[in-house]
């Protein structure tokens, strides 16, 4: 069983940046691969980016690549993802989510999910 916690949300003007993190508990998380999806208002829920477990690969969607970064520390059993030149459309509940397999998580499914957190964008 993993349980996520995410945090660092917040309103933020267009070009700045944030930096999320992402909890787990559990001893077992330096075996699962990491992801972070978001969702926004009306629309269905996408990928934003992906990370092996031992951080050797990264996947991001193409909305993202170049400006977020994800990374982890297997040793405080948190994930990351760093937003830099952020826009109006990256407005969204920003989730983490947890599973064994990274290719599933690429994909967009997982075993394990957080609540969310916030993050908005003003023009």
């Amino acid at each position: 069983q993993v349980q996520l916690v995410e945090s660092g949300g917040g309103l933020v003007q267009a070009g700045g940046s944030l930096r999320l993190s992402c909890a787990a508990s559990g001893r077992t998380f330096s075996t699962y691969a990491m992801g972070w999806f978001r969702q926004a208002p009306g629309k269905e829920r996408e990928f934003v980016a992906a990370i092996s477990w031992s951080a050797g690969r990264t996947y991001y969607a193409d909305s993202v690549k170049g400006r977020f970064t994800i990374s982890r520390d297997n040793a405080k059993n948190t994930v990351y993802l760093q937003m830099n030149s952020l826009k109006p459309e990256d407005t969204a509940v920003y989730y983490c989510a947890a599973d064994l397999n990274f290719s599933q998580v690429r994909r967009g499914y997982a075993d394990y999910w957080g609540q969310g957190t916030q993050v908005t964008v003003s023009s």
